[in-house]
């Protein structure tokens, strides 16, 4: 951990570290093995706070800067992606009530995450992934109340979350001005979720389709205004995208820390592997590339804190910082020789994790598309 904290953050991030190496760590090797949800696992975290730490304190939460929570992600991303998935989705479903929901909804959010609720973001559908704006859920005014109908794909924290922010079309032929954004909570009727995805990776996440079936919601539910829907989403990804960066980013870490370790040990031609030179600038380059990506995800975070631009610094977060987790993942592997490729030791679960965050919150090609389109312009 290399960024500049905050003293209570310091403390946190001790308490982060004791529950990630005495619980996560052990636990989450088996439910990567078998797929199960650890629910106790997160209610744990819940009780500590963990899911609350996003909350602004003027709604009851810590009140913590954006790099102080990264340095708590990171760790937890460190000891398992799929555990800081969930975390970090829980920020993401929170984050669109937080830049145009009511005081209102933003204390409802607030409290039922400090009980140790989860929340989760409902945007991607079967037939709109990076074209988000085609979504075909709908969203039908009736009286006092919107009928959501429709299906959401690939979310995380779907089944478990206690509230959702879903867009729906509320005027279908009107393109992307005519999404709203909705906040409804789990036992809403006529809310439902499919079957928990079987993952490649960050597996101790839930992942599902959510299905809205008649489902009535108050118009007090509408997060902003009716039609501003799909502007609320982008600027919640505009924000997520640094995020998926410093989850990267604890994955890099800890396969540098495997490899450095596991280097240390290994003898051939009679001393430790880590005294060849080609092995050793394996761990220097790896080392460069994590403290580049750790740093441009601060500055991205930075920005947002200051009120500054950041949607171009977001993006740039995201890609580096899932590109490197990939490539350190597989020079760790590389390092352990034939044992990498063994699911007794840590290291092939950190390729399988990386791999996603290449493609959530917007694929890196999309994410290129972004940033190109800030450095040039649109032509």
């Amino acid at each position: 951990m290399a960024y500049i904290i905050s003293d209570e953050a310091k403390d946190l991030l001790k308490d982060v570290k004791n529950f990630c190496d005495n619980e996560v760590l052990e636990q989450c090797k088996e439910f990567d093995r078998t797929g199960e949800y650890p629910a106790d696992l997160f209610a744990q975290a819940g009780e500590l706070g963990f899911t609350s730490l996003e909350i602004p304190e003027e709604f009851g939460g810590p009140g913590l800067s954006r790099v102080d929570t990264a340095a708590l992600l990171e760790e937890m991303a460190r000891a398992d992606a799929g555990f800081a998935t969930v975390i970090s989705a829980t920020g993401l479903g929170l984050k669109p009530v937080l830049i145009a929901g009511s005081d209102e909804q933003k204390q409802r959010a607030a409290d039922l995450l400090m009980e140790g609720g989860l929340a989760a973001f409902c945007l991607t559908e079967p037939g709109a992934g990076s074209d988000a704006g085609s979504g075909k859920t709908s969203a039908v005014r009736d009286g006092d109340e919107y009928v959501i109908n429709g299906r959401k794909c690939f979310i995380t924290n779907g089944g478990h979350a206690q509230f959702y922010c879903v867009t729906a079309m509320t005027a279908k032929d009107a393109g992307v001005k005519g999404m709203s954004m909705f906040f409804v909570e789990k036992d809403t009727p006529g809310l439902s979720f499919g079957e928990h995805e079987d993952k490649m990776g960050i597996r101790t996440s839930s992942t599902c389709d959510v299905v809205f079936e008649d489902c009535r919601v108050p118009a007090s539910a509408m997060i902003g205004e009716e039609g501003t829907g799909f502007e609320t989403a982008m600027k919640t990804l505009d924000q997520a995208r640094a995020w998926v960066g410093v989850l990267a980013v604890g994955i890099a870490q800890r396969a540098m820390d495997e490899a450095v370790a596991y280097g240390k040990e290994r003898v051939q031609f009679g001393a430790s592997i880590l005294k060849q030179q080609a092995l050793r600038f394996k761990v220097a380059d790896m080392q460069i590339k994590i403290e580049t990506a750790r740093q441009m995800c601060a500055y991205a975070l930075n920005l947002m804190d200051a009120g500054e631009p950041f949607a171009k610094e977001s993006a740039i977060a995201k890609v580096y910082g899932s590109d490197i987790a990939n490539e350190c993942a597989a020079e760790a592997v590389q390092m352990f020789g034939g044992y990498g490729y063994i699911r007794d030791y840590p290291v092939e679960k950190l390729i399988r994790d990386a791999k996603i965050f290449q493609i959530f919150e917007g694929t890196n090609e999309i994410q290129r598309v972004v940033i190109a389109n800030h450095v040039i312009g649109r032509i």
